[in-house]
């Protein structure tokens, strides 16, 4: 066997010296603050972990001798959690505790992300308040200054806007999926859930604009706004106020660095305010995460009700990548490009269909594409905002891509945002932020069989229990039969997908039409609507933090929209 499992890899010794140097300035840093470590098992009980906080969907799990039903752990505070509640009492709080340990994740295959990764965390356990806060934010500082991390920033943001407003929200599965669309940065499906709903005005205004506010700590007046507007009379933004005077204690250079954005939400549900990422040296992605969960241990320790708790983790693969004096040895790492945010903002500009609409849109929008009318085989272009001022976008550079590709060029970090359709964003299933409908494109997502073998698929699936589809778009159609509940066995093809049925390969096709003329010419006719697409406006999450001409870009864009 010569190759490991994909997802995972081996570390040969360059790197892993690399990788222990930074490990060892991370658990120095703690060990100064009287943090102690321990260590928790890979394996864990599903049921007692989930006692915590709802589970990141992890894709190792396994029975035991008992018939328990074990998981790799995804996260270590969980385990952490576990850990203190189990063996712990009301006489070691405070706790300070760090770890060094890996997690393991799904990752979408062919996406060049890995499964495992190495978390060196910490958590501060029955001290909460401003004080716990300030503390958990102020040793990330120290811990990037001490790696000499370039370029970092901090971004804050808190879970208690969305959920005052929700809380006021009547209609229970309005909120369950308003939760849904921000954890999965769609702000486009939010936008259309929430203006279908029957809320009032101002709850519609607030869900819609809240996960797009991002800046300085005058956007905090904007939320509490927002919040008032709807009802919401108490401030939700008081402890994001305390850590920008606790940050700002720390120096002039720091509170530089601090952005507050409401587009953080982390998927594990057990977060209860604070919420902060820490980016560095243009990487895409984050190189650690964390913030406060203080529901979580209530009533878990004997003579204790309330155990206010918060906890960050750091990336070893993302930190040593960041690192400015690490060469080749860290390449393997996460699949994430570095780019520098004073370089030309990178648009991934569709081909086909799509890129006479994606020209005129960015033209709109004041940008020059006069060298996109007649590309050639060129696939790189520089041009400049047309537009002056302090609210210049300045140089630009347009990469042509394919619109199925373009999802992965963006959230691998080889672009800043780019133009694609709805289902492109739906099969590629990678971690992007969605901000515009760009409203061309327009298409429907069907299911269709021959006119000739009505009632064929019907009697298939009595006899075998399945339907055969056959598609280009596998997510889109495993999606939609499954929420129909029907048992559906899919081909994934890519090209003349109405063949499938029409010789048999398959009962029906789920297929993308705008006219029906295709479907027309071969005899097929429609059984089923699944969903309309069009082509989204979508931006990589770390560069809408990072940089402020994407959100230029953006709302450019909207503009655009709005006068079409």
């Amino acid at each position: 066997m010569t190759a490991t499992p994909w997802g995972f890899r081996d570390i040969l010794p360059e790197e892993a010296q690399a990788r222990e140097d930074i490990a060892l300035t991370v658990k120095n840093c703690l060990k100064a603050h009287r943090y102690l470590p321990v260590e928790t098992p890979l394996l864990e009980d599903k049921s007692a972990l989930e006692q915590g906080g709802h589970l990141a969907d992890t894709p190792f799990k396994l029975f035991d001798d008992d018939g328990r039903f074990l998981v790799v752990r995804p996260d270590n505070t969980l385990s952490i959690v576990r850990l203190v509640s189990s063996r712990m009492s009301a006489g070691d709080l405070p706790l300070r505790l760090r770890y060094e340990a890996p997690v393991v994740r799904a990752a979408s295959r062919n996406s060049g992300t890995s499964r495992q990764f190495t978390q060196l965390g910490y958590e501060l356990i029955g001290a909460g308040g401003a004080a716990g806060d300030a503390e958990i934010v102020s040793i990330a500082v120290e811990v990037v200054r001490e790696l000499g991390l370039p370029g970092w920033r901090l971004v804050c943001g808190s879970v208690l806007p969305i959920k005052a407003l929700l809380s006021c929200c009547a209609d229970a599965d309005l909120a369950r999926r308003v939760l849904e669309f921000v954890h999965a940065n769609n702000l486009v499906d939010l936008d259309a859930c929430v203006r279908a709903s029957g809320e009032d005005e101002a709850f519609k205004r607030a869900v819609c604009a809240l996960p797009r506010l991002s800046g300085g700590i005058e956007v905090l007046d904007e939320v509490d706004a927002l919040l008032e507007d709807a009802g919401v009379g108490d401030s939700a933004t008081d402890e994001l106020r305390a850590l920008y005077e606790a940050v700002s204690a720390m120096g002039e250079d720091v509170r530089a660095r601090l952005t507050f954005d409401f587009s953080i939400l982390n998927s594990f549900d057990y977060y209860t305010g604070l919420l902060f990422k820490v980016y560095a040296a243009g990487m895409p992605d984050s190189v650690g995460s964390g913030g406060r969960y203080d529901t979580v241990l209530d009533g878990a320790i004997d003579g204790v009700q309330r155990v206010p708790a918060a906890g960050f983790a750091f990336s070893l693969e993302r930190l040593e990548a960041a690192r400015p004096d690490e060469k080749a040895v860290c390449a393997g790492g996460d699949g994430a490009i570095p780019r520098d945010v004073a370089a030309p903002l990178r648009i991934a500009v569709p081909k086909g269909s799509l890129n006479a609409d994606t020209l005129r849109v960015l033209e709109a929008a004041g940008l020059d594409v006069s060298a996109l009318r007649d590309p050639g085989r060129h696939l790189i272009f520089r041009a400049r905002d047309t537009r002056e001022g302090d609210d210049s976008i300045g140089e630009v550079e347009y990469i042509i891509v394919r619109p199925t590709d373009a999802p992965a060029f963006v959230a691998c970090g080889g672009a800043d945002c780019g133009i694609c359709g709805r289902d492109s964003l739906i099969e590629a299933d990678l971690n992007l932020l969605q901000l515009i409908d760009l409203q061309f494109g327009a298409c429907r997502f069907i299911e269709a069989e021959p006119a000739w073998r009505a009632g064929e698929a019907e009697r298939a699936y009595a006899r075998r229990g399945s339907l055969r589809v056959a598609t280009k778009y596998p997510r889109i159609a495993s999606a939609w039969y499954e929420e129909r509940g029907v048992n559906a066995d899919i081909i994934s093809l890519h090209g003349n997908i109405e063949l499938g049925p029409i010789v048999g390969l398959s009962d029906r096709i789920v297929d993308i039409t705008a006219t029906g003329t295709t479907l027309r010419e071969n005899d097929l006719v429609i059984t089923g609507e699944i969903m309309e697409c069009t082509a989204r406006f979508f931006v990589n999450p770390g560069r809408a933090r990072l940089d402020g001409r994407v959100r230029r870009l953006a709302e450019r864009l909207a503009a655009v929209v709005a006068q079409d």
